[in-house]
């Protein structure tokens, strides 16, 4: 028999302890693309890896390469490959030749085409474990093709070659997981029609980097020392890195549908993040408390917006486009390959501390680390020259996680002598010495604890490991996978025809690619190069902000993002004279997405603003409660309030959730706001009042034909708005005339036909209710950006 033929043969030659022993059952294993790049590079070597490991511990193998390839040229291509199989430096010569020889005789291929191929294959697994008496235990199928293909291969497993009762089957799938967010919910819909959840295992490959699979052992076995300063109290800044000096040559087809977000950013680098960021579990060998802790720390990112990131691409890209697609001459290419992005979060541990994700083609090496900087409050008398680098407060303090290549060419860890020497597993880390000449970001090595692994393992062989162990931690579960599309999709939305800086490549990038950290978003250090963009027509910039009137009042228009920081410092100035001369602020802001870009220029550049002495007030609000994402109170929040220091008692949403009900007459929410305005709101004539507009004309929440709010007594009404949720409460139009100042903000080219059309009509507001503003002594200012106005 077989099997039984090579069990015995590496028993006497003392691979194994006894045949008595190996009773723990048989695996099968199939890797599916099994003649493809990465099986040839990657897959092979680690299956060879985990028999090696495993031969002695109680389970059979048997391999199952698979391909479309006919079976003849297939079986060629694939026994090609596994005859170049490596013996590892720090294995016994001939056990590694035993055992290679073991591997190549229980590896066999098949072409998997058809659905009978898959019963074929079936047939012949459960016959092999037949002849040879051995029990199953499970079965491994390996996804080494394109995602494409997933939905019908998991057809032909699920409906013919799943194992019996008993035995588990682990599925085991290679990214791109989606392009998006929606993408990936339909590909995850469909897996999931065919497979469990615990039987998929999501491949990251960055996860089997040993220095990326140590992140959360390391903190875990350093409890008593990061505790303390595992927080924003004490780190200075996170950086995520992966430098690449290869360009995507050869890889244009597959990079102009990814680029360099979706490539590296979206899951090797967040993955890296979410080990540092997640809140640690009491025990971090349970899988399912590392993946909900995983899943709390997405929950806590802050969106991401257009500022949050800087994008590059390298010269030679868009000619090697144009050659290997087959694009004309003049087709210009979006996709970024370099891109540095800034992300917070809002937990209590790490507020206000920067992770910067960075990564990008044609860079000047080839590197990858994760490090924790710590703020050093440090002031040390003793001259630099003269300082004990293990003792001296003033040196840089840092742990870093090396993850490859660069100057040290080998996973490590790093933690300054400062900080403190380190718990790490004697077993699989030592610590490093010599290499005194080398520098690791400007500080000799010797300012370090180094620490490397004892036996250097590749990615794939570490994940491969995690499969057969069923360790679900080092992989992908479809609720993160879509926790970290729904994080990074807006982000990609907002750049996706945004210019990018050309960068030449290598060592003459020099500073081009700098960037740094201003007020929560990020810009490159230098200023564009005109000699790299060249650009043919007028930029943004070569416009000056216009001023002139709309309506008979007067009108700023500036492209959006000048028109924005314009109407913030008129914010900011209205605010002061104000507070200057009455000692308070009173301010009604409308709902919105326009108003969201406002709230955030106000939060990040304009500290000089009187938050101490501001009332905020709601000029609208959906009838929902505030803690939904749809009501205007939880985007102020989120976008404005959380990052300025408002008095709590200065601020007055809108009662629309009274009595444990929504906008109901009897609550009377409509007549307690306006008690309160009365009360606190001179003469109830707010100090400015921020309106937008509608593609119907509509302003605040007062609509075309409405039967409440464009005139009369009543200051504070119920609406109904023609689009869900129906139900809002809104300031009324006899109100909003009362006020000193109101600025109308209009944005886009959404907004050009009823800008337009508002240019022409006069004043009716039944048909337009913006036409009936018109503050009765106090000044209307339209803001209205270029798109809007010119289309």
């Amino acid at each position: 028999k077989m099997l039984r033929r090579v069990l015995l043969t590496a028993l006497f030659m003392g691979a194994l302890p006894s045949l008595a022993e190996v009773s723990q059952g048989h695996i099968s294993v199939v890797l599916l693309g099994a003649t493809g790049d990465l099986a040839k590079k990657y897959l092979w070597q680690g299956l060879f890896q985990l028999y090696m490991d495993q031969v002695s511990n109680g389970h059979s193998f048997t391999f199952h390469g698979a391909a479309l390839t006919a079976l003849e040229p297939g079986q060629r291509l694939m026994f090609d490959v596994l005859k170049k199989l490596a013996c590892p430096p720090d294995e016994s010569p001939n056990r590694c030749a035993v055992l290679k020889d073991q591997f190549l005789k229980l590896s066999q291929y098949h072409q998997l085409k058809t659905a009978e191929n898959y019963t074929v294959l079936n047939r012949e697994i459960e016959t092999l474990l037949r002849q040879e008496g051995l029990k199953e235990a499970g079965r491994i199928f390996y996804f080494s093709v394109p995602p494409f293909a997933y939905t019908e291969i998991a057809r032909h497993i699920n409906s013919s070659c799943r194992p019996p009762p008993g035995a588990w089957l682990r599925v085991v799938l290679e990214k791109p997981f989606g392009h998006d967010l929606k993408s990936a919910q339909q590909l995850a819909a469909e897996l999931t029609s065919f497979f469990r959840e615990e039987e998929m295992y999501r491949v990251d490959h960055y996860l089997g980097k040993q220095a990326v699979a140590h992140i959360l052992p390391f903190r875990d076995q350093n409890r008593q020392f990061l505790d303390p300063i595992w927080n924003r109290h004490h780190v200075e800044r996170v950086e995520i890195v992966l430098k690449e000096t290869v360009d995507a040559k050869g890889r244009t087809s597959f990079y102009e549908q990814y680029g360099v977000i979706r490539d590296v950013l979206q899951n090797h680098l967040t993955e890296a993040l979410m080990f540092l960021a997640m809140e640690l579990p009491a025990n971090v060998s349970r899988a399912e408390e590392v993946l909900q802790c995983k899943l709390q720390a997405f929950q806590s990112l802050r969106g991401l917006e257009k500022n949050s990131a800087v994008l590059g691409q390298y010269q030679a890209y868009a000619s090697q486009v144009q050659e290997e697609l087959q694009k004309a001459q003049d087709y210009i290419s979006t996709t970024p390959t370099f891109a540095g992005v800034l992300i917070h979060s809002d937990n209590l541990r790490w507020e206000g501390v920067p992770f910067l994700l960075t990564s990008g083609k044609a860079l000047d090496e080839r590197v990858g680390y994760v490090r924790v900087l710590f703020k050093n409050r440090a002031y040390c008398t003793q001259s630099e020259t003269l300082r004990d680098a293990g003792q001296s407060q003033c040196k840089a303090k840092q742990i870093i996680f090396y993850i490859g290549h660069g100057t040290l060419k080998t996973p490590a860890v790093l933690v300054s002598r400062n900080l403190f020497r380190p718990v790490m597993p004697e077993g699989s880390w030592r610590e490093a010495v010599g290499q005194s000449d080398l520098h690791i970001f400007g500080q000799p090595l010797s300012d370090y604890y180094v620490y490397s692994p004892v036996k250097e393992r590749d990615a794939y062989s570490v994940l491969i490991s995690n499969i057969y162990h069923g360790r679900k931690d080092f992989f992908i579960t479809t609720e993160n996978l879509l926790a970290s599309w729904g994080f990074w999709t807006p982000l990609l939305d907002s750049i996706s025809h945004q210019p990018l800086r050309l960068y030449p490549g290598g060592v003459e990038n020099q500073h081009l690619l700098d960037f740094e950290m201003v007020s929560g978003e990020v810009a490159f250090t230098l200023a564009e190069p005109v000699e790299l963009l060249n650009p043919s027509g007028l930029m943004p910039n070569d416009y000056r902000t216009i001023q002139s009137k709309f309506r008979q009042s007067p009108l700023v228009s500036a492209w959006s993002e000048d028109l924005i920081s314009q109407l913030a410092s008129d914010i900011e100035k209205t605010a002061s004279r104000t507070v200057a001369h009455s000692g308070q602020f009173h301010l009604a802001l409308s709902g919105g997405s326009s108003p969201a870009v406002l709230f955030q220029r106000l939060a990040r550049h304009h500290y000089a603003f009187p938050w101490k002495h501001t009332h905020i007030w709601l000029v609208d609000e959906r009838c929902v409660p505030l803690s939904d994402t749809e009501s205007n109170f939880f985007s102020l929040h989120n976008h404005l309030l959380q990052n300025v220091r408002v008095p709590y008692f200065n601020v007055h949403p809108m009662p629309v959730h009274l009595n444990q009900r929504l906008c109901v007459e009897e609550d009377r929410g409509t007549e307690l706001y306006a008690k309160e305005i009365m009360a606190l709101v001179a003469n109830a004539s707010f100090d400015l009042v921020l309106l937008g507009v509608g593609t119907d004309g509509h302003t605040a929440s007062l609509f075309p034909r409405s039967e409440n709010g464009l005139e009369g007594a009543q200051t504070v009404v119920l609406t109904e708005s023609p689009i869900k949720p129906h139900q809002r409460m809104s300031l009324s139009l006899p109100l909003i005339n009362k006020a000193r100042q109101v600025f109308v903000l209009v944005l886009g080219k959404g907004k050009h036909d009823i800008t337009t059309l508002l240019s022409r009509v006069g004043h009716e507001p039944r048909k337009w209710p913006i036409s009936g503003v018109s503050p009765s002594s106090g000044q209307l200012v339209w803001y209205v950006d270029y798109e809007a106005l010119l289309g």
